[in-house]
């Protein structure tokens, strides 16, 4: 991308930033709470080192990839960023057990596991590298079958076995909704606040955060409880339409 281009860029995100803390602080008044309650993560697994750096300059802090590869490869090019080497990046995708040792110590919280055996994998791979782990349960609320995680009644079932694994630090739950289906999704998000708050009385955790709602959905998210917007193409391309 030229400077120019790079200007004209930097301007857009500037721009977009300004209408979505707008439309999220919207959001967070309708669930009595402040757009500082809720964290605004830029999803940056579409776009190249020069364009998280724009979106470091518009204001974004925290950032999430879905590969493990693409994690490393952005933590090490942001961290040769002046001002930006204590930038935080978040695991969001799918994790395969063959790539944990690439994602602990590198990723701030990973918000995608989706079972046991994959939390038991991290929590082996953390204790042999005497690092900690912050992490999110995948829960598959809507009950699709294309989507991965724990169901409801499992993350319950799974509660007690999941804490007593060392170096694990459970902070939360974690979902996605149904696409193109507003009602769906505020059933999908209210869902996972729900079981998040029944989840915290069964194990006297705080578990804080409510990790939901996208580019097409996050306001419905955050009038519903979410605490962190996973947000990709309404952030990166100028190409998305945002109506405010």
């Amino acid at each position: 991308m030229g400077a120019s281009n790079m200007d004209s860029y930097r301007a857009f995100m500037s721009e977009r930033r300004a209408q979505i803390v707008e439309r999220l602080a919207q959001a967070a008044r309708t669930s009595g709470r402040s757009a500082d309650d809720v964290c605004l993560l830029a999803v940056s697994k579409t776009v190249g080192i020069d364009e998280v750096a724009c979106a470091w300059d518009a204001g974004y802090r925290v950032f999430g990839e879905n590969r493990p590869q693409e994690l490393r490869r952005k933590a090490e090019g942001m961290a040769a960023i002046p001002g930006m080497e204590d930038v935080r990046l978040d695991m969001i995708g799918n994790l395969q057990t063959n790539k944990i040792n690439q994602v602990i110590g590198c990723a701030h919280l990973v918000h995608s596991v989706s079972s046991l055996h994959l939390a038991e994998a991290i929590s082996k791979r953390a204790v042999v590298r005497d690092v900690r782990v912050r992490i999110l349960l995948e829960i598959n609320v809507s009950g699709e079958a294309s989507k991965s995680g724990f169901s409801p009644s499992e993350a319950r079932e799974a509660l007690e076995q999941i804490l007593e694994m060392p170096a694990l630090d459970l902070e939360g739950v974690m979902t996605m909704a149904p696409a193109h289906d507003p009602q769906a999704a505020r059933s999908t998000f209210s869902g996972l606040r729900e079981l998040r708050d029944t989840m915290r009385s069964d194990s006297g955790l705080p578990l804080d955060v409510l990790s939901c709602g996208m580019s097409d959905d996050f306001g419905i998210a955050v009038e519903e409880g979410s605490t962190l917007v996973r947000l990709g193409r309404i952030v990166f391309d100028p190409a998305y339409e945002l109506d405010v």
